[in-house]
């Protein structure tokens, strides 16, 4: 089993191979949940993740012999990273099997770092089989993302760091996907803090260690925002550490961690991934379980595509109704559209997209359907704008 002790000695291997990350107070988030939200930035890491910890303490124990084989690791792309890098600077060959579904950003980070890359399978699982064969077949080093006791050794010094910083923490919040870093942060904290409260959090899409952890039957999905803990069986090692450490365990739906990637972008300025957001999640579909506590989250990592993180800040404003879809009937007649803008202009709203319906509306021949898209105040500015048209002698109605 991990110890104290363990995590102790990796952090004296980090020391200067990796950030002491900031671990500070955000005010803001946590007058939004009602608890006092202190945030671990490990998306500042130089790979954008806390994966290089246990990476860096697993190659920093190789024998010289296990070095000259190289290593090989499968990931979706934090791990990778992390073991691409610290390969890369200690002089050891490392070759990476990645699912085909992995973000592009994370793909070419890891080719960067000087790994040999293979895609294979659609899943972490065919990409564990594929990792197994070539390791066995080249005389590789299995360097495993999360069922590995070095490396959640080296996850679990971010907890030491943590409590550290902030000793009196009544709570953890730890996003789950193998257990790997829970397994080393509830390993720390508890060792230090008996009394700390570890809570992990798993995307209802993947939530492979609520169902062995609590005897659950929760179907998984196929696909997640949360790339990074979409794992679809925990691991050996850390299912045990997280049995005996992790006091409760809860699930987020894929709403809550959108609405968590873009709270932090906007309040805290910083960029997170999916499964980096995994913990603030938490804080805010379940407000009352943590309401007054001391919460610690880990920010976990900030390797987002960039697609999906537009997709994401488009999708946060039509909730916030930043961004709104109306439609207007009118008559069709020259200087309708004129009058439209005017009276949304006098509004204070900005049009973004106009489309016209003139064939594909059962509106009488003479009239017009007008579909706008408009940048708003929020949800009061648009329906103000809806009754300033409506008041123009327009029919207006919100899509």
């Amino acid at each position: 089993m991990i110890t104290l002790q363990d995590i102790q000695d990796a952090a004296s291997r980090l020391q200067g191979q990796v950030l002491d990350t900031p671990c500070v107070e955000s005010r803001t988030l946590s007058e939004i949940v009602g608890a006092q939200v202190f945030l671990k930035f490990e998306n500042l890491q130089f790979t954008a993740s806390f994966k290089e910890r246990g990476a860096c303490n697993k190659l920093a124990q190789l024998t010289a012999e296990e070095r000259a084989r190289g290593v090989i690791a499968m990931s979706a792309g934090n791990h990778a990273q992390g073991v691409a890098y610290h390969a890369q600077r200690l002089g050891i060959r490392a070759v990476i099997v990645m699912p085909s579904y992995t973000p592009g950003v994370k793909v070419e980070r890891t080719r960067g770092f000087g790994a040999e890359v293979v895609l294979h399978g659609s899943s972490l699982e065919e990409a564990s089989q594929h990792a197994y064969a070539l390791a066995e077949a080249q005389g590789l080093v299995f360097v495993h993302p999360y069922n590995d006791e070095a490396v959640a050794a080296g996850q679990g010094t971010l907890g030491l760091e943590m409590l550290t910083a902030v000793p009196n923490l009544d709570a953890l919040v730890i996003a789950v996907g193998g257990g790997g870093l829970i397994a080393g942060v509830a390993t720390a904290a508890k060792a230090l803090r008996p009394g700390i409260e570890i809570i992990g959090v798993q995307t209802e899409r993947f939530p492979a260690m609520v169902n062995a952890v609590k005897g659950t039957h929760h179907s998984q999905g196929t696909s997640t925002i949360a790339e990074g803990i979409a794992v679809g069986t925990p691991g050996t090692v850390t299912l045990e550490v997280v049995r005996r450490l992790v006091d409760d365990l809860v699930l987020v739906d894929e709403g809550d961690i959108e609405q968590a990637v873009l709270m932090l972008l906007e309040i805290e300025k910083t960029l997170v991934e999916g499964a980096g957001a995994a913990g603030l999640a938490a804080l805010v579909r379940y407000p009352e379980r943590f309401k007054g506590k001391r919460v610690g989250l880990v920010l976990c990592g900030g390797n987002i595509d960039p697609l999906l993180l537009a997709a994401i800040i488009e999708r946060g404003m039509v909730r916030s109704g930043r961004l709104a879809r109306i439609q207007v009937s009118a008559r069709d007649v020259p200087g309708v559209l004129a009058a439209i803008a005017k009276t949304v202009a006098d509004a204070g709203a900005n049009i973004e997209e106009v489309h016209h319906q003139r064939a594909f509306t059962l509106l009488a021949a003479q009239n017009v359907e007008i579909e706008l898209v408009l940048q708003a105040r929020g949800k009061a500015h648009v329906q103000e704008v809806l009754e300033k048209l409506r008041a123009a002698g327009m029919e207006a109605v919100l899509r």
